[in-house]
């Protein structure tokens, strides 16, 4: 049977959430843990969004296909993973449930401060060394949401289409930290950090709020857009929909894309 599992981490010593040989990271750690728990060989996971070395995650989901659906499952794998890997629900997966192809949406939060840096948050706030207008990166963030190919904001892949709908970016300021908030169907590789570095370079006076939009409009990476840091990213909270839409979703999420 197919069991979802919630989990979040803090990445500062994770090389990212993929598998690689001779590194720790969070999905070789989770299926370590689970292949231990369970007592076979491998527990292979699919989740909803893989994360980069250093980012963090506060609503992870997976899934694994088990033979039969242990309710002490949460008790023993957090027995044995490590502190900064924590599982918050394990739970059966309804008809459909694909962790990756099912979802409608995933929401970052990015962290960042102009004041001093303080030392207890360094690890998951960017300590800025400039003032930064929050109103002229949140006005710039407005204008690049919708449907559109975002490929001056990604890493190319070869045969990866680059073509997402941007539902929601924003900036808040909480004293002298700022919060961006990025939800979107899907995100390619680097989009969310490099979204983030462009207004970052508006936030701090380098370039006019109109420039993310043209280089949007531009439909090639712009050398001039820095990958924002990764340690001020987490992944917040990924969105599922219900019922029979959790087979049509995923069947829509596998479809590759194209600009109307």
């Amino acid at each position: 049977m197919r069991v979802r599992i919630d989990l979040s981490y803090d990445g500062t010593d994770f090389h990212g959430w993929a598998t690689q040989p001779g590194l720790r990271t969070v999905q070789g750690t989770l299926e370590a843990a689970l292949a231990t728990v369970l007592r076979v060989p491998e527990a292979p996971v699919t989740c909803a969004g893989r994360t980069d070395t250093g980012v963090h995650a506060r609503g992870q989901v997976v899934h694994v296909d088990l033979e039969e659906y242990d309710e002490k499952l949460i008790r023993r794998l957090n027995g044995l993973l490590p502190g900064d890997l924590r599982v918050s629900a394990v739970s059966p997966a309804p008809e459909g449930f694909d962790a990756r192809f099912s979802a409608t949406w995933r929401r970052y939060a990015y962290r960042v401060t102009d004041a001093p840096a303080d030392p207890l948050t360094r690890n998951h706030v960017l300590s800025w060394p400039r003032p930064l207008d929050h109103a002229a990166m949140d006005e710039a963030a407005g204008t690049l949401t919708g449907l559109h190919d975002f490929a001056a904001f990604c890493k190319a892949r070869e045969g990866a289409t680059t073509i997402r709908t941007l539902q929601e970016l924003g900036w808040s300021r909480d004293g002298d930290v700022l919060t961006g908030h990025v939800r979107a169907d899907a995100f390619c590789h680097h989009m969310v950090r490099s979204l983030v570095g462009c207004l970052l370079q508006v936030g701090e006076g380098k370039r006019p709020v109109t420039w993310p939009a043209e280089v949007l409009a531009a439909g090639v990476r712009d050398p001039g857009v820095p990958v924002a840091p990764a340690h001020g990213l987490t992944l917040e909270e990924v969105g599922y929909p219900e019922g029979d839409e959790l087979v049509a979703q995923a069947e829509r999420a596998r479809a590759r894309r194209a600009l109307p």
